[in-house]
């Protein structure tokens, strides 16, 4: 059995990598399998999700585009198909801020072919990275249409945009190793992607996991009173019949006796004006106490970033 205090991190680096290794690096956390990490592992393995249809982790790569149009009713047409998960601002009667995840890309595309700003971004993002597009079970005809121009707009151009159109185009991604009881409240901001470590398919007898089970310090019982004592002698216990369990049981049939308290690790990601409403909410007074002891060190983090959007 393994003690730990939770933490948070700000995934700075990810940022800076591309697209597959950020995919890549989020994906893995379900199944902990970072280890098979190195430096041509990436595109295999979102080619690998794209043709299995795991979308959740498709979601974990964002993109920001300029799409300029010669024609007004371009812009119209995209608006009449409803695009989903999108971010689009106007930055001129016929110039368009588009911010969204591969998955977005990927469904905008096949639920709307015949929009030319659908096709002209599909046409953009597959000449850069074709396994996110041919798997899609569609015309492959992506015949490049006239009168629309796309660019990328970097991280720090993003960064560099009015603050309302920052928080809205700013994606951030923040891992948390928490016990389940907060990933549980996580869960519920709908705007938002996760990935989480998986019960189902984490075998906590395995050598990687030190075949032992990490539980998070709770912050309710001081170490050394009796109510610690108490949750600590429950949590061996606990410990010693899911390990029991593995002897003749998978992982999640032996994971429905592990607790609230068990050492999770999710990824949450998402753009800065919902990390400001999540922080509104997950920082009061009322809220979970064990969620705010990683949310009031993460506000000061990202005020520090963000004084104007953090204030």
């Amino acid at each position: 059995m393994r003690i730990i205090e939770p933490s948070f991190t700000i995934l700075d680096e990810l940022d800076q990598q591309s697209l597959p290794v950020r995919i890549e690096y989020c994906g893995r956390i379900c199944y902990k399998s970072e280890h098979r990490i190195d430096r041509d592992s990436a595109i295999p393995f979102v080619k690998k999700m794209a043709e299995h249809g795991h979308n959740s982790v498709l979601e974990m790569g964002v993109v920001t585009l300029v799409v300029t149009c010669s024609k007004p009713d371009t812009i119209a047409d995209l608006f009449f198909c409803q695009p989903k998960f999108l971010q689009i601002d106007h930055l001129a009667p016929q110039r368009l801020l588009i911010t969204g995840s591969i998955r977005a890309f990927r469904e905008m595309r096949l639920t709307s072919p015949q929009d030319a700003i659908s096709r002209a971004i599909a046409l953009f993002l597959a000449e850069r990275h074709p396994y996110f597009f041919e798997t899609l079970p569609i015309d492959s005809d992506l015949t490049r249409p006239v009168g629309i121009s796309i660019e990328k707009m970097g991280l720090r151009e993003v960064e560099q945009l009015i603050a309302p159109q920052c928080a809205r185009h700013r994606h951030l991604a923040v891992k948390f190793i928490v016990n389940r009881a907060v990933t549980h409240e996580l869960v519920r901001h709908r705007p938002c992607t996760f990935l989480q470590e998986s019960q189902r398919y984490c075998r906590y007898s395995a050598d990687k996991f030190g075949n032992e089970v990490t539980f998070i310090k709770p912050i309710f019982f001081a170490e050394g009173s009796e109510e610690f004592r108490i949750w600590k002698a429950t949590m061996e216990t606990t410990e010693a019949q899911y390990l029991r369990l593995l002897e003749t049981a998978t992982p999640q049939a032996a994971r429905t006796v592990l607790p609230n308290s068990c050492k999770t690790e999710i990824i949450v990601y998402t753009n800065l004006v919902e990390w400001r409403h999540i922080l509104f909410l997950r920082t009061s007074k009322a809220a979970e106490p064990s969620m705010r002891e990683v949310m009031i060190p993460l506000q000061h983090q990202l005020h520090q970033r963000y004084p104007v959007l953090f204030p």
